[in-house]
């Protein structure tokens, strides 16, 4: 069919900017899903997030009662997924994700709480009462690397600290 693009059946190395992506997302995407370790088993759920200016952290917040925080507590090696898929087939090509690999912490009331949600306060201003709560953890993400997959096929790995400010 004249005109039809073509789906990648195979993996090839990519050389994205992964960090300008990483910008591009944290501009215009407000949800990820963050997968964590339930007792050995996968656990998924959707969070908002904000990225600190220089990349190296991702920042949500979560009641302390919930499973997804429990879980935080325990293992604290987390994946997160963030990508801009729009749901239609002609978006197989075009949709592209990044795969954010790290430790999470919760974040103690103090100075360094106060920048963190700043920082994911001017992104989400609607969820200031959430964070202020009494029952709400802040919880930083202290990336490690970064996988960038594009045009269905194409993979780029930035491992911390090689990324261009």
């Amino acid at each position: 069919m004249a005109g039809k693009m073509s789906i990648p059946s195979t993996t090839k190395k990519g050389a994205a900017d992964v960090a300008k992506r990483l910008r591009a997302f944290d501009a215009k995407e407000s949800f990820a899903v963050l997968a964590t370790n339930d007792q050995g088993n996968p656990y998924t759920s959707l969070i908002s997030f904000a990225l600190t200016p220089d990349l190296g952290q991702v920042i949500f917040a979560t009641p302390k009662g919930t499973r997804k925080f429990r879980n935080l507590t325990g293992t604290k090696d987390v994946a997160l997924l963030i990508d801009n898929r729009s749901n239609q087939k002609k978006g197989f090509v075009e949709t592209q994700a990044i795969t954010v690999l790290g430790k999470a912490r919760a974040v103690r009331r103090g100075r360094a709480w106060l920048e963190y949600a700043g920082i994911f306060l001017k992104k989400h201003p609607e969820l200031e009462e959430f964070i202020n709560a009494s029952t709400t953890a802040l919880v930083v993400i202290d990336v490690r690397s970064c996988i960038h997959v594009g045009n269905f096929q194409t993979v780029t790995l930035m491992e911390w600290g090689t990324q261009e400010s």
